[in-house]
């Protein structure tokens, strides 16, 4: 018998959130990572991400596969044919309310990276990957698509006191945001 490797559970989550939403009458939107192989419109993708709204009204012949999320969509009045690998998704979440899930982010520099030389900088770099944490914030005044920005996130354990260098999501109402937490 042959041990084969189990499938992601990324689709899986992905279609369970989406199917979620639109349950609940909230807007998916797909935060992603812009690379080679994800086919979107160029001109909309910023600091090499690009946030789609998935809903019903915005796509046609969506198909939320095991390796790729295929749709047609118009941008800008023109229609475009739409192709992200599913391992380059980095949150699912409602526009509305912010809720959702999020992914690890695909790291091109682990694919490109030189080995480590030592026991010592291995330990680094996947303590570096372990620590890589994505949080959904809702941002007050934020423009109409949600952003992802780095945070660098605090090395010490919670001891439920208050401190000032942590980032906190600003209270009140606002657009929900993504916000990546290093």
């Amino acid at each position: 018998m042959n041990a084969q490797e189990p499938t992601s559970t990324r689709p899986y989550l992905i279609r369970a959130i989406y199917e979620w939403c639109t349950d609940n009458g909230l807007t998916p939107y797909l935060a992603v990572r812009v690379d080679k192989t994800v086919q979107v419109p160029r001109e909309y993708v910023n600091d090499g991400e690009i946030v789609l709204n998935v809903s019903y009204d915005a796509t046609s012949s969506l198909q939320i596969g095991n390796d790729f999320i295929e749709f047609k969509a118009r941008f800008g009045g023109k229609p475009r044919e739409i192709m992200v690998p599913v391992d380059r998704v980095l949150a699912i979440y409602a526009r509305e309310s912010g809720q959702g899930m999020s992914f690890p982010v695909p790291d091109e520099s682990l694919s490109s990276a030189p080995e480590p030389e030592d026991e010592t900088e291995a330990s680094q770099a996947a303590a570096q990957e372990a620590e890589r944490v994505m949080q959904l914030v809702s941002t007050e005044g934020q423009s109409a698509s949600a952003t992802l920005s780095a945070v660098p996130r605090s090395h010490e354990p919670d001891d439920g006191t208050e401190d000032d260098d942590k980032p906190r999501p600003p209270s009140g109402g606002g657009r929900p945001a993504l916000k990546l937490v290093k």
